[in-house]
């Protein structure tokens, strides 16, 4: 009977470090650093101001990305650092995605803000394509896109979503004000 008991036990805490490893692993970390995160915090209820800081933080994401791309210093295990980079930017894009939509739904104007982020996520869509069509023709990127591909298609689709839904927001924000005048 002990030995029964001494399996059982021995099942569960297997089982409870499994479960756990598992939930550590497959935590997403944050994109923001502590101090970004606060600077969004203040941010909370100033939609212009908090649209400025994502594209901000975004903006310092793809800066440290063309660094990585173009560094030769900085080769070394360059694809998963991409890979982490890509992750974040499509987090933070998403993120900005849901402001879009929760500002939007609260009926405040962000006619101002969309017209900072829309040319910012054109930018971002150019070096996205930019960085997807140097995995075709720079043999070491080539060579690392194993690393990031799916990242980079993530951040692809995040980046066009959001480029969409702000593009569609700020006609439909456009559209109402122009009413209201009348």
């Amino acid at each position: 009977m002990t030995m029964v008991r001494f399996r059982a036990i021995r099942f569960a805490v297997a089982l409870i470090l499994a479960s756990t490893s598992f939930a550590s692993a497959s935590r997403r970390h944050d994109p923001l650093t502590e101090k970004e995160v606060d600077e969004v915090r203040e941010a909370a209820q100033d939609a212009n101001q908090r649209f400025k800081l994502y594209i901000k933080f975004t903006q310092a994401r793809f800066l440290a990305l063309e660094q990585m791309r173009v560094d030769p210093n900085l080769a070394a295990g360059r694809g998963p650092r991409l890979h982490d980079l890509l992750e974040d930017i499509a987090s933070l894009v998403s993120e900005v995605n849901d402001n879009v939509d929760a500002y939007s739904k609260q009926n405040a104007d962000l006619r101002k803000p969309l017209g900072l982020l829309i040319p910012a996520v054109s930018d971002w869509q150019l070096r996205l394509r930019t960085l997807k069509d140097a995995t075709s023709s720079d043999p070491q990127i080539q060579r690392e896109s194993k690393d990031f591909y799916f990242a980079l298609d993530g951040a692809i689709d995040a980046v066009n979503s959001l480029a969409e839904n702000a593009r569609d927001t700020l006609s439909e924000q456009n559209e109402a004000h122009s009413k209201k005048k009348k």
